[in-house]
């Protein structure tokens, strides 16, 4: 926590900064709301009081926010996060900070109906707050199969959450709701004395969150993170980095995208289908210098077309000038299984309309490299048997010298390909070179101080 005043006084003081820069950077909202539109909230807030009156039955009317076995301090955590909820690209007088001050001084009295006037307020702020995180906002990221999209979750499973946390203000100053790495990148922010004042960093570090917004609660379920802007791969299991391994990603001109989608199978043995644009620049020069002989030992095939089913087609009736040249965009080319197949031994594949996938691979010494920017597009794997051993418990090894081998997966496995140019390290801001531009993108409509 940073240093300064403390208890209500530090929050009201930063309730009025946190209200003028608001005032101030938030765009004007329109000038009057449709009938609908108003229903649709009153309709919503009454569920959600209902939801929240059904949790205080439930529990017998015990505090949540001010129980002793469970919140010593919680609710000076909870106050302190709406006050700082312009961090998270949201407005602090949504949670109306204020009028909870004076409720939780009034509580403090000891007064029974104080208490559970002060403890239903912000439950109510509570669950709009993370509500409001939980949406899926702008992160840039495609998802894939929908299960993986984030969801604002119901003011009973909000609270209910809350409550088995082991400790209650750890919960919230760890942002339990919310995936680690949203909250380890806003703890780091919030920690830094003047965080107001950084003009473009605060800016860099909202992008960031945005997209970490779009990255799994985790609840110790198995699933996979892609940093591409760090060029890593982590594996998380039981609430923790299981494992982690560099990978190779996209060119600048041929990005990793962000998205999310669940791994189904891998393949043992798999072809490589040769993207054209690769054909022409690293297949077709050889070939003419080399003679076809070239493309006969690299393993290589011409395919009619991109379907299912091609005919092989003889490389000799092929003009790879024009291919080299760029004007036969649509040839496909594939390389066989073998020790120069580029897709290495096996790939994991999360069935997607962007083509993307991990694979093995047959130039290891790519990942001494420190920008490790070499693909095409798909993430190139340091140890990919780890990772199979990891998702099937052993080796994954082909049976046969049959081709693309399917090897499903009983339980389908998420996979999160983010870019995360902001990061914590020992609770401290890390910065990445943006080698994408997607940053500068979007610090383009940005104005210029934290909103």
């Amino acid at each position: 926590m940073r240093a300064g005043p403390s208890g209500p006084a530090r929050i009201l003081l930063r309730s009025a900064v946190a209200a003028a820069i608001a005032l101030a950077l938030t765009p004007v909202p329109a000038v009057a709301r449709s009938i609908v539109g108003q229903d649709e909230s009153r309709q919503s807030a009454s569920r959600s009081d209902n939801a929240i009156s059904d949790f205080y039955r439930a529990r017998e009317e015990r505090p949540l926010w001010f129980a002793s076995s469970l919140g010593a301090g919680a609710a000076d955590e909870l106050l302190a996060l709406f006050d700082r909820a312009d961090i998270d690209g949201l407005d602090p007088a949504k949670y109306d900070t204020r009028s909870l001050v004076k409720a939780v001084r009034s509580a403090r009295s000891g007064s029974p109906s104080a208490i559970s006037k002060a403890d239903r307020l912000l439950s109510r702020a509570f669950v709009a707050y993370v509500r409001d995180l939980r949406s899926s906002g702008s992160s840039g990221t495609i998802f894939i199969d929908r299960e993986l999209s984030p969801a604002a979750p119901q003011a009973r499973e909000i609270l209910q959450a809350a409550a088995a946390a082991p400790s209650l203000p750890a919960y919230i100053e760890q942002m339990g709701w919310m995936s680690p790495i949203y909250g380890q990148i806003r703890n780091a922010f919030a920690n830094q004395v003047g965080y107001f004042d950084q003009g473009g960093a605060a800016r860099l570090v909202r992008i960031n969150l945005e997209r970490a917004r779009a990255l799994p609660v985790d609840t110790g379920q198995r699933y996979i993170i892609v940093d591409t802007a760090a060029a890593r791969l982590d594996m998380y299991e039981d609430g923790r980095v299981f494992d982690s391994m560099k990978v190779v990603v996209g060119k600048p001109t041929d990005q990793t995208p962000m998205l999310a989608a669940l791994m189904r199978y891998a393949i043992v043995n798999p072809y490589w289908n040769v993207p054209p644009d690769l054909a022409a620049e690293r297949i077709a020069p050889h070939v003419l210098s080399e003679g076809i002989s070239y493309f006969h030992s690299k393993r290589y095939q011409v395919l009619s077309d991109w379907s299912d089913n091609p005919k092989v087609v003889d490389p000799t009736t092929i003009d790879w000038q024009a291919v080299k040249d760029g004007r036969m965009p649509d040839l496909r080319v594939r390389q066989l299984p073998g020790p120069d197949n580029a897709m290495g031994k096996v790939k994991f594949e999360f069935p997607n309309p962007q083509g993307i996938y991990l694979h093995d691979t047959n130039d290891p010494a790519l990942f001494d490299e420190a920008a490790r920017l070499f693909s095409g597009g798909c993430v190139r794997l340091e140890a990919a048997q780890r990772l199979a051993k990891w998702l099937y418990g052993r080796a994954l090894v082909a049976n046969s010298s049959k081709p693309e081998q399917k090897i499903p997966l009983v339980t389908p496995v998420p996979v999160y390909i983010t870019y995360l140019t902001v990061s914590a390290e020992d609770g401290r801001l890390a910065y990445r070179q943006d080698v994408y531009n997607r940053d500068s993108a979007r610090l383009a409509g940005l104005p210029n101080a934290l909103k």
